[in-house]
């Protein structure tokens, strides 16, 4: 295994997924799948061991949840990305899971492409959320305040951005975010490099006091940044 490849835990009850994910992952090269586990408390015990970049959770696991795991590995330190992949397409799974503290939610019967771009995606620390997901999760954090921000809404888009303390290349950049880009795309629209991308999203995150991308997309639309 080379130092710089993606490692991977699957946990999914079923060793037959597993063992597809692990053969679809794994002809990909730069990813390696170095652990499995068949319910939340071994893919946790897996995260604590093998410290890999990601976990795919599966959500319907026996004793401890996709769920529940993922909350416990998100309290870690440093804890890796959290991928949920789930057979069911609903809502209340979707918003748990993100609640949860999971980067990215993918439906199983996705391609091995999108698999592979999911991994990769959320490895690089970006959210994992298609347009239409994306309209979904706002729509439910401006109804559900646990989502998003808890501030009370600003007048304005300018005053908000100046009460965070924004910078023009900043509030530019939670923009983008909004528009669903991912710092790559960012990154080329913008003309600069990934590495400015990513510290303006940190700093971004920071003065909002927010916990991740998600968030910040959902404070933009809240406070009429986002259009």
């Amino acid at each position: 295994m080379a130092a710089d490849d993606l490692t991977i835990v699957l946990a999914d009850d079923q060793e037959l997924v597993r063992a597809g994910f692990r053969v679809i992952l794994e002809s990909e090269p730069g990813l390696r799948v170095v652990g499995e586990a068949a319910d939340g408390a071994q893919a946790v015990d897996a995260v604590v061991r093998l410290r890999p970049d990601v976990v795919c959770l599966d959500v319907q696991m026996p004793g401890v949840d996709g769920l529940e795991a993922a909350r416990r590995i998100a309290a870690l330190d440093d804890p890796p990305a959290v991928l949920v992949l789930t057979t069911f397409d609903h809502d209340d799974a979707l918003f748990q899971a993100l609640e949860a503290g999971a980067s990215g939610f993918l439906l199983k019967n996705a391609s091995p492409e999108r698999l592979i771009e999911a991994v990769r995606t959320v490895a690089a620390g970006d959210a994992l959320l298609a347009p239409d997901v994306t309209r979904r999760v706002i729509s439910r954090a401006t109804a559900t305040p646990a989502l998003g921000s808890s501030r009370r809404p600003v007048a304005s888009a300018s005053a908000a951005v100046t009460a965070a303390g924004l910078t023009e290349r900043e509030t530019e950049v939670l923009r983008l975010l909004a528009r669903g880009l991912s710092n790559a795309e960012i990154a080329r629209e913008l003309f600069v490099g990934d590495a400015t991308v990513k510290t303006h999203v940190s700093n971004v995150l920071q003065k909002l006091a927010l916990r991740d991308r998600i968030q910040a997309v959902v404070w933009a639309f809240e406070q009429g940044v986002a259009g």
